[in-house]
C-alpha cells in the first residue's frame, strides 16, 4: 500500500505514537534552538534519537551521560516501542523523524538509521537547528557531502560523524607517528576489509505490519519488500550503501587519509576491479570480491583490498606500523619506550581534552569519541570526525565504487570534486532520489 504524501501538518497529527587540504570553516551558533543565551557547561540536553535497531542504541547510551533522551524516532514500531523502554520509558515516539526535529526540547540528534537516509536527516537537523551525532558512512553519494559540507557551514551546527576508530589510542598512534615520520617518507598505504557476502535470490513478501516500507526506502526506488533489503544487511545493496568500501572503507579509509593528512582532499587517480554483479533478480548486488588502486599527491599509492589480515598498514621508507581494532605492530612501535613520540607536537585535531583516558575497542573508544562532540557542541568547536573530512574520506570510497562499476581507471580533482574530463563518470556523482524524501539543501 503506497502512502501520502507526508506534509508536516499531517505527521504532527500522525506520526507521534507517545506523549509529548581545503578547510570550511565554522561559523558557529552561540546556544540552542530554545535557550536563551549561551548553554551552562553543567546543562543537561534534551536528546532525540533516530533508528534505534542496533547502533542508534548503542550511542544514545554513551550520550546520556551528557543528557536525557526526550524523543525517539523509527519507521519500525517495535523497534521504537523498545527503545523508549530502554531509555526510561518516558521519551515520545515517532514515526517520521521530522516531528521529532520540531520539538524544541531536542538541543542534540543521534542518528543510526540506514546510510541512504543520512545526508537528508542531517541536513533537516541543522536547519532545525540542532547539533548532531551520524553514524557512518556519511553520505550515499559524493554530491550529498557537497550538501552536507555546505549547510553545515550556512548554520554553524556541531555535526560528529561516528567513525570513532579516530577516539581509539591505537589509530591516533599510528597516525601521530606516521605524520612525525617515524617511518619515513609515507610511500604506499593497503587498507583491507573482508569481502561481501553472495547471496539470493531472495523472496518478496509483505511488509510486517509494525515496519513503515514506503518511509524506511525514502529516496531510493519503492521496490517490494524482501527482508533481506533491511535493518542490518541493507549494506549488501547499492540501493542503499555500498558494500565493504563504504561500510568498513568509512572507517579504515578515513584513517589512511588522517594519517596521510589528505583530511580535506582526496585521489588523484582510481583504478578499481572486482567480481561484478547482478547475477539474477533479488540477490546481494555489491560485488563479492574487489580490488582498488589509488594514487595520492606526493606519490603516495593506496590499496584497498578485500583479501588478508583487516585492518590498515603504512609503508614508509624506513619502515612500517600496522594497526587495526586489535593491535598496533611494527619497529617504530617496538622503539617508543626508547625514543617516546611529544604527542602535543603532533596533535591532529585541535579541539581535544587531554583529562580523557586513553581508549581503545568499539564500545570504549566510542565514549571518548561522544565526549568529543558534547565537548564540542558546549565550546561550539569542530569535531574530531568533522563533517568535512568525513565527506571526503567516504567520498575516495564512492569513487572506487564508481570506478568498479565503469570498469575502468579514472581521474580525479580534488580541489573540483569533478572527474577530469569524463562526463560519463561525473553521472555517478549523485543518484535519481525519490519524491518526497528527497535532500533539498
Amino acid at each position: 500500500m503506497r502512502h501520502a504524501k507526508l506534509t508536516r501538518r499531517s505527521l504532527l497529527k500522525a506520526s507521534a505514537l507517545g506523549a509529548g587540504g581545503l578547510m570550511i570553516p565554522y561559523v558557529f551558533t552561540a546556544a540552542a534552538p530554545g535557550v536563551d543565551g549561551p548553554r551552562a557547561k553543567t546543562d543537561r540536553f534534551g536528546i532525540g534519537a533516530i533508528g534505534m535497531r542496533y547502533q542508534g542504541t548503542v550511542i544514545t547510551r554513551k550520550a546520556v551521560e551528557y543528557g536525557d533522551v526526550v524523543a525517539i524516532a523509527d519507521v519500525d514500531r517495535q523497534i521504537g516501542e523498545k527503545a523508549v523502554a530502554e531509555f526510561g520509558g518516558k521519551a515520545a515516539l515517532y514515526e517520521d523523524y521530522r516531528a521529532l526535529l520540531d520539538r524544541r526540547d531536542v538541543d542534540v540528534v543521534m542518528i543510526g538509521t540506514p546510510d541512504h537516509w543520512h545526508t537528508k536527516m542531517v541536513v533537516d537537523a541543522c536547519r532545525a537547528g540542532k547539533d548532531i551525532y551520524v553514524e557512518k558512512p556519511l553520505t550515499l553519494t559524493v554530491d550529498e557531502g557537497k550538501v552536507l559540507c555546505r549547510v553545515v557551514k550556512e548554520t554553524g551546527r556541531v555535526v560528529q560523524v561516528g567513525t570513532w576508530q579516530r577516539s581509539d589510542w591505537r589509530f591516533r598512534l599510528a597516525c601521530e607517528m606516521v605524520r612525525a615520520g617515524r617511518i619515513g617518507k609515507l610511500h604506499t598505504v593497503i587498507v583491507t576489509t573482508g569481502q561481501n557476502p553472495k547471496e539470493g535470490p531472495f523472496r518478496p513478501e509483505k511488509p510486517p505490519k509494525n515496519l513503515n516500507w514506503d518511509l524506511w526506502q525514502g529516496q531510493t526506488p519503492d521496490v517490494p519488500y524482501i527482508k533481506e533489503r533491511c535493518h542490518y544487511t541493507f549494506r549488501w545493496w547499492y540501493e542503499y550503501s555500498g558494500g565493504q568500501m563504504t561500510d568498513w572503507g568509512a572507517h579504515i579509509l578515513d584513517i589512511a587519509h588522517w594519517g596521510m593528512g589528505v583530511d580535506y582532499s582526496g585521489p588523484l587517480e582510481i583504478d578499481g576491479h572486482a567480481d561484478l554483479l547482478p547475477r539474477e533478480p533479488n540477490c546481494y548486488n555489491v560485488p563479492p570480491t574487489f580490488d582498488v588502486r589509488m594514487l595520492y599527491a606526493g606519490n603516495i599509492a593506496l590499496r584497498f583490498e578485500c583479501a588478508g589480515r583487516v585492518g590498515l598498514m603504512f609503508e614508509g621508507d624506513k619502515g612500517r606500523i600496522f594497526v587495526n581494532r586489535g593491535t598496533i605492530s611494527g619497529k617504530p612501535v617496538e622503539e617508543l619506550p626508547s625514543n617516546p613520540l611529544p604527542r602535543e607536537k603532533f596533535a591532529l585535531y585541535p579541539h581535544d581534552n587531554p583529562a580523557r583516558p586513553p581508549r581503545a575497542g568499539k564500545l570504549d573508544a566510542i565514549i571518548n569519541h561522544m565526549g568529543n562532540f558534547f565537548d564540542c557542541v558546549k565550546n561550539r568547536k569542530r569535531p574530531i570526525s568533522d563533517v568535512v573530512s568525513q565527506h571526503r574520506s567516504v567520498s575516495a570510497c564512492h569513487l572506487g565504487n564508481i570506478s568498479i562499476r565503469l570498469g575502468r581507471k579514472v581521474k580525479w580533482n580534488p580541489e573540483q570534486e569533478q572527474f577530469v574530463g569524463d562526463d560519463e563518470a561525473n553521472g555517478w556523482l549523485r543518484r535519481q532520489q525519490r519524491k518526497p524524501y528527497q535532500v533539498e539543501a
